[in-house]
């Protein structure tokens, strides 16, 4: 999904631009492509990173959970968005990482981050309980 990858490339580096950081990009393959900030080795963002899985993940759960469509129609949406800036504050925190203290990234890539995403989706998920919930509570009072 190499337009997955420069959209996550794209925004992330618009984000470093804004702090006044000159920022390197690079496609070294249909899926593969670097970004980092200049004077730093930059990080690869290959199709693992693209949270394409994520964004299914969350969708299903959605879809297999009660609740109306039409609502479903506009949370899944909105996740999905939630979720791929999530993962563009991934990106823009590793390369701030790997700009300030290389030696901190396998770390940060695998654990902080991980963890980040996914209790994003959890509370995502949660909120998506709330409102079934809060659904089904006002159907069962109107019969």
């Amino acid at each position: 999904m190499k337009k997955l990858i420069s959209l996550i490339i794209a925004n992330s580096a618009f984000v470093l631009k804004l702090f006044g950081l000159t920022v390197y990009q690079r496609t070294e393959d249909k899926d593969m492509q670097l970004i980092g900030i200049d004077g730093a080795h930059p990080i690869w963002i290959g199709s693992p990173c693209n949270a394409l899985t994520l964004f299914m993940f969350f969708a299903l759960f959605v879809i297999a959970f009660p609740g109306s469509m039409r609502k479903k129609l506009w949370f899944i949406p909105l996740g999905i968005v939630i979720i791929h800036f999530t993962n563009v504050l991934r990106v823009i925190g590793l390369a701030a990482i790997n700009y300030e203290a290389p030696q901190y990234i396998e770390f940060n890539h695998t654990y902080t981050f991980t963890i980040l995403v996914y209790s994003i989706i959890f509370l995502l998920w949660m909120w998506w309980v709330k409102i079934a919930l809060k659904e089904n509570k006002v159907h069962e009072q109107k019969n």
